[in-house]
């Protein structure tokens, strides 16, 4: 690590621990030629997840998307927002913890419909409607007789 103060590439670490977020570590490093201090962090570098649309556009995933289906779809429903952080969470980490970098937005619209079912029946029922685009009453029912089943 370069010392900011006089360029030189030879410094030493004398203090380090975990930053405020817990994602990150905070160093405290010392120059052997000048001997200033200065604090450096250390972060895990994540390559972004690319979602493919239905129109096979590609972009990058953006969990507040998830959570604007999700909320929309408890709206008045017996479920705290903590619930929903943690469920979103679990979706999240499958959704990261595949090998690849690329996930459909069918994949996790039916994560979330998964983890939905287990939460809130009618915030399920809500969630499939939108996402599956129920183009009628008979679709409708088809996936309420799944759901009672």
């Amino acid at each position: 690590m370069k010392c900011p103060y006089c360029g030189k590439d030879n410094t030493r670490v004398i203090d380090s621990r975990p930053a405020d977020d817990g994602d990150s570590i905070r160093r405290r490093r010392e120059c052997d030629e000048c001997h200033k201090r200065f604090t450096t962090y250390e972060k895990v570098e994540t390559i972004p997840m690319i979602v493919i649309k239905k129109d096979n556009n590609r972009e990058t995933y953006d969990r507040a998307k998830v959570e604007g289906g999700v909320f929309r779809a408890c709206h008045k429903r017996p479920v705290s927002a903590t619930q929903i952080e943690a469920m979103i969470d679990d979706v999240e980490s499958s959704i990261f913890s595949k090998e690849e970098r690329e996930i459909s937005s069918r994949q996790i619209g039916e994560m979330v419909m998964e983890k939905l079912k287990d939460l809130d029946s009618v915030a399920y029922v809500r969630f499939a409607s939108v996402y599956r685009e129920f183009k009628d009453v008979n679709t409708f029912m088809d996936e309420l007789k799944k759901m009672l089943k």
